[in-house]
């Protein structure tokens, strides 16, 4: 399904609701599991979380996982503390995407796992060994922090707990956080020093959870505020201290003109018209974000140089190169300055269509779609694929639209 936009707005006013927390909502799902509890109040609705929540509860042991990574990794992990033979397999992006740092820890514990086709990546076989705790592994944090919270959940179910030793740079530090934040309310001790993380031996205690709206879904609507650049938007159940890293996106749209005023448990988005002249920013700890940000500032004019990028490339597609590409198309030139970063400086080229390919992606979607407020006509190719967040996004967006 392709979305031709026609957007006319020069204010913006309205109310937003955004979906339940997809990253707070795949970690209950499995400290559920493990636990022995029911499933969490206002899980996410999203295509990532149903994948997940079914293959927990499901007998059949061929499980396949789309085009959702988090359930890929957190159920490689899973399965081998579990026990079974189960085939773990996803869509042809998923078997591009890798898991190889994730499969050689297990295997280091004990685990039995093959790789069903090439070596480092999906589809994976799991068969049943037991796993062996108490002692330390080295671990590379620099792909994804997905692994390190997937060892994390199964870790105090483990002989012993487990220590992890994370080596390079920790990308997405906020989600560790998350993670072991979570695992507390199940009772469970996991201390955090630097790169080191332990984790004790410990039975989860089951307990009732609701999960809070999605800070990354908010940055869709802080996007649109920014480019208008009147009005104000008011969001429900988002909180300052939320477990969520994003959260923190707040002070970076400041430079971008929209202000977050805190009520209670609420924000309500105002414009301020307040622009920075560079936008300079590093998303290592916020790479969902990242998008957002540039798609903003390219149709602001706002040069920027943005860092943290390096896992871009391995998400649903290679964000950092699908970019450029896109907003080529616009008639953005932007420029790869070193590894991991991204930088325009007002470069223009002629625009050559006003249709958008988002290569299965739902935060291409997400975040080219603003870009239709000053650019009528444009296309987004394969606009239904929000579903994997965000499933009522276009309804969402429409109404502050209208």
């Amino acid at each position: 399904m392709d979305r031709v936009i026609a957007w006319d707005k020069t204010k913006i006013e309205g109310v937003v609701v955004l979906p339940a927390s997809k990253s707070i909502s795949n970690r209950a799902l499995v400290l559920c599991a493990l636990a022995g509890c029911p499933v969490p109040e206002n899980l996410s609705d999203s295509d990532d979380t149903r994948v997940l929540r079914e293959a927990l509860s499901s007998s059949n042991r061929l499980v396949n996982v789309g085009h959702a990574g988090t359930a890929m990794r957190f159920l490689t992990a899973y399965f081998a503390l579990k026990g079974g033979t189960w085939e773990l397999t996803g869509s042809e992006r998923m078997k591009q995407r890798p898991v190889q740092v994730l499969v050689d820890a297990l295997r280091n514990l004990g685990a039995k796992i093959a790789y069903m086709d090439e070596e480092g990546y999906p589809p994976l076989w799991i068969t049943s060994a037991p796993l062996q705790g108490g002692r330390s592994l080295v671990l590379d944090a620099s792909i994804s922090s997905q692994y390190v919270s997937a060892l994390m959940m199964i870790a105090p179910l483990l002989p012993g707990g487990l220590t992890l030793d994370l080596e390079e740079r920790i990308v997405s530090a906020a989600y560790i956080r998350m993670t072991a934040s979570m695992m507390r309310l199940f009772g469970v001790d996991v201390c955090l020093e630097g790169g080191k993380i332990v984790v004790p031996e410990k039975e989860y205690i089951p307990v009732n959870l609701r999960v809070e709206s999605d800070w990354t879904a908010a940055s869709y609507f802080y996007e649109v505020l920014s480019i208008v650049g009147q009005g104000e938007i008011f969001i429900s159940d988002l909180k300052k201290d939320s477990l969520q890293g994003d959260a923190l996106q707040y002070s970076l749209w400041e430079r971008l003109g929209v202000r977050t005023e805190w009520r209670e448990s609420d924000i309500l988005l105002r414009a301020s018209g307040e622009n920075t002249d560079l936008f300079e920013a590093d998303f290592t700890e916020m790479p969902d974000l990242a998008l957002t940000f540039i798609v903003a500032c390219c149709l602001k004019d706002i040069p920027f140089r943005v860092r943290g990028l390096e896992t871009l490339h391995v998400k649903e597609c290679d964000r950092v190169a699908a970019s450029i590409c896109e907003l080529r198309k616009l008639g953005y030139e932007l420029k790869v300055p070193v590894h991991g970063e991204l930088c325009w400086n007002r470069e223009r080229n002629a625009l050559t269509s006003l249709e958008i390919d988002t290569y299965q992606d739902h935060r291409m979607v997400m975040a080219f779609a603003p870009a239709g407020l000053k650019l009528p006509g444009l296309v987004i190719r394969n606009a239904g694929v929000v579903s994997k967040s965000f499933p009522t996004f276009w309804e969402q967006l429409g109404k502050l639209l209208i």
